[in-house]
């Protein structure tokens, strides 16, 4: 695998280019101030009602409706949700673009499964920080950069590589290191490993352990504390020296009962599970099903956010947060009433 550090990314790439941001949520403001940072023209690009509008403003940005930022500019970052991309290209971004624009995503998703075609004239492009957004902006402050990955789908200048990486670059990317893969590659195993892993697997066997320790009697407060918060402790480690690591500073009891008793509860059946995962991502039957899910108006996606918000982990786990004062939450969570299924509000 190829990894581009600064030496490798020519900022004068895109000396005088006029950059939009489209979408200011979390890697959209990001984005956006590092690239100004870095001495780039930037403009935000929101629809008209949008709760980012006000607060990019504030940022001191100037924000324009998403096809007329995208028109005066060299360079189109979408960072909009995937399922909000399809419309946003049909309702005038497509034509709005000029011949010889970089358009970049952060995310292959749309791109790989062809629910957005840019036009041909256009240069199409990955760079995707493997971090959030407010990660992506300190790393930058503190000149360290976050990793990213670059991928190139449509060259249709001959420079599309050259100027995702002075993007990369301008981004505080190339500090770290960008890694070189494909849209495929980078869509196939994101999806892959939010299911699997990161999302579907840690959410599930966290609510897998708590019910059963409650289902044997023992006290939910307790079963909150194993199976759950102390998970952090244990991540930790992990992302900071990986499984060996993690092993060294756990117990030697903990670390026995990790190489007996992990492959019982993570065995075979799991494995084909997750075999059977990937399949349907790589055949295209998960973006399917998602994306009819957000044409039909999300009433199922929604109706299951609320209800699994309501569940007796999340309650314990929010009366048991109340008592820790050291604990910050980057984000409230709307409280299960207020979580009813209704149309996902655009920008």
């Amino acid at each position: 695998m190829r990894i581009y550090y600064d030496a490798d990314a020519d900022p004068e790439a895109l000396s005088g280019a006029r950059v939009a941001i489209l979408g200011y949520g979390s890697q959209g403001h990001a984005h956006a101030q590092n690239l100004r940072d870095s001495g780039l023209q930037v403009t935000v690009g929101l629809r008209p009602g949008s709760r980012s509008w006000a607060r990019a403003e504030a940022d001191g940005f100037t924000v324009r409706e998403p096809s007329r930022a995208a028109a005066d500019a060299d360079v189109v970052m979408v960072l909009i949700p995937d399922h909000d991309q399809a419309r946003l290209f049909e309702e005038g971004l497509s034509e709005a673009l000029r011949p010889g624009t970089l358009v970049l995503f952060a995310h292959g998703f749309s791109i790989h499964y062809g629910t957005v075609r840019p036009p041909a004239e256009c240069d199409v492009a990955m760079v995707a920080p493997k971090a959030p957004g407010h990660m992506v902006r300190s790393c930058f402050r503190e000149q360290i950069g976050c990793p990213a990955l670059l991928a190139v789908q449509q060259d249709s200048t001959g420079r599309a590589r050259e100027r995702a990486l002075a993007y990369a670059r301008a981004l505080g990317a190339t500090k770290a290191g960008v890694l070189e893969t494909t849209f495929r590659e980078e869509t196939e195993t994101d999806l892959f490993g939010e299911q699997a892993v990161l999302c579907g697997g840690v959410s599930w066997l966290i609510k897998a352990g708590f019910e059963t320790l409650v289902e044997a009697g023992y006290q939910p407060e307790l079963a909150y504390f194993e199976c759950l918060h102390e998970l952090k402790l244990i991540v930790d480690l992990i992302y900071q020296g990986g499984l060996s690591l993690m092993r060294y500073s756990v117990s030697d009891t903990a670390e026995f009962g990790d190489y007996t008793s992990g492959p019982q509860v993570i065995d075979e059946h799991v494995r084909e599970s997750m075999r059977e995962l990937l399949r349907r991502i790589q055949d295209g039957s998960f973006a399917e099903r998602w994306i009819d899910e957000n044409r039909s108006g999300r009433q199922a996606f929604l109706a299951r956010r609320a209800a699994e918000t309501d569940q007796p982990l999340e309650r314990v786990g929010r009366e048991l947060r109340g008592h820790m004062a050291w604990i910050r939450p980057l984000a409230e969570v709307p409280p299960p009433e207020a979580q009813a299924p209704q149309p996902a509000a655009a920008g």
